[in-house]
């Protein structure tokens, strides 16, 4: 057979080209490891926080959110670069769902609003009394010394149900539930309020509660709200949020915390992060 004979016709050739360019392009996330989509920027871990979220994030960085991020951004050898908007209506939307940033890094598991990736730590409602007063050996909402107290309660809050079963409403003074903490900050003010003498008791979010009174306010007790048996549950599952359809981003997150969850929980604990077991119904021990 002739050379001529054997010459592939040109139109071929540049299907032949285009076919191979197809598929290199098809291996080199591949041959490069896992990669994230075109959304998600290689240069920085871009951070989506609230800038004055204290103790979980402020834009001077003391929060434990904070920490967080650089030991993440540690692990991926990227710096942080933060998005800060504050965590209330348009939080998502202006932040993630903008592709300002790429991560969140907490937000309750099972939110439509984001993608989850696999939960870091549970946590609960705690309730906060004074460490040598009269209700320091109080573990649940249905103890009668709670009757006729004055409780401070974060308006909407799942454990204000609680309450009202158990007859505490009467009595109890109301916060804000939503609002700019960067002029309003009800969980302070409840503590400052229960300090004062104000009230007696408060109940108030553990991962919030638990490291301003390590910080603040060390004549106060914190007790997770972990024997209440009727819905709605206090506990909640925590991960970090990215957009929805970041499957590989999701995964490359997922690995890195289960790889690291002994030095994520170091991090919690040392804030003053009350942690749960994943069902909620007792303190997480450590190696567990």
């Amino acid at each position: 057979m002739s050379s001529a004979k054997m010459k592939m016709p040109a139109w071929k050739g540049k299907q032949m080209a285009r076919l191979l360019a197809a598929l290199l392009l098809l291996l080199l996330p591949v041959a490069g490891g896992a990669q994230t989509s075109d959304l998600v920027s290689r240069s920085a871990l871009r951070v989506c926080a609230d800038p004055a979220n204290y103790p979980m994030s402020d834009d001077q960085g003391r929060g434990y959110e904070n920490r967080l991020a650089e030991f993440i951004a540690g692990k991926l050898e990227l710096p942080v670069a933060y998005t800060w908007y504050p965590m209330a209506t348009g939080f998502i939307r202006n932040t993630l769902r903008a592709n300002k940033c790429d991560l969140v890094i907490g937000y309750a598991q099972g939110h439509e609003m984001v993608l989850n990736t696999n939960h870091y730590f549970t946590s609960s409602f705690v309730l906060v009394v004074p460490a040598d007063g009269a209700l320091s050996g109080v573990q649940a909402l249905s103890d009668p010394a709670l009757k006729d107290r004055s409780i401070g309660i974060i308006a909407g809050s799942p454990p204000a149900t609680h309450m009202a079963r158990n007859g505490l409403i009467g009595r109890a003074r109301p916060y804000n539930l939503v609002v700019d903490r960067r002029f309003e900050s009800p969980a302070i003010d409840m503590l400052n309020d229960l300090q004062a003498g104000q009230i007696d008791a408060a109940i108030l979010w553990g991962p919030l509660a638990g490291p301003l009174v390590k910080a603040d306010y060390p004549g106060l007790k914190v007790t997770p709200l972990i024997h209440e048996t009727l819905p709605p549950r206090l506990f909640f599952r925590i991960t970090m949020g990215v957009r929805q359809g970041e499957k590989v981003w999701q995964r490359k997150l997922n690995s890195l915390i289960r790889r690291n969850q002994a030095e994520i929980d170091a991090i919690l604990t040392d804030a003053g992060v009350p942690l749960l077991t994943d069902m909620g119904d007792a303190l997480k021990q450590p190696g567990q």
